[in-house]
């Protein structure tokens, strides 16, 4: 897919906008406790709500939803890139998790 940078969950730099493309139900059972939850399902008529100014890191369960978000932000004026294995390589990798609920974080 062209346009689409990835870094690793380890290269994630500290200061950028973390956007977390997965649907209702998979942030609510897991997600990284800074992440601004767009739904790819949403994302073309709530564009406003990303910053445009700064880095944008997407994240979804594996990787794939997020590639092709990467794809259409760079085609749209950002400056996005990938989390590659996405959530599933977060929890491995043992960052922090919150959930909506009382229940244990986990990557749905």
């Amino acid at each position: 897919m062209p346009n689409v940078p990835a870094v690793t969950v380890n290269e994630v730099p500290a200061d950028v906008t973390l956007l977390d493309v997965r649907e209702q139900d998979e942030w609510d059972a897991g997600h990284a406790p800074d992440a601004l939850h767009l739904p790819m399902s949403e994302l073309a008529g709530r564009l406003e709500e990303l910053p445009n100014d700064q880095d944008v890191y997407v994240i979804c369960r594996t990787g794939g939803r997020s590639a092709r978000v990467v794809a259409y932000l760079n085609g749209n004026g950002w400056d996005a890139t990938n989390i590659d294995g996405g959530m599933q390589s977060w929890q491995l990798a043992g960052k922090a998790m919150v959930s909506e609920s009382q229940a244990e974080p986990q990557v749905i």
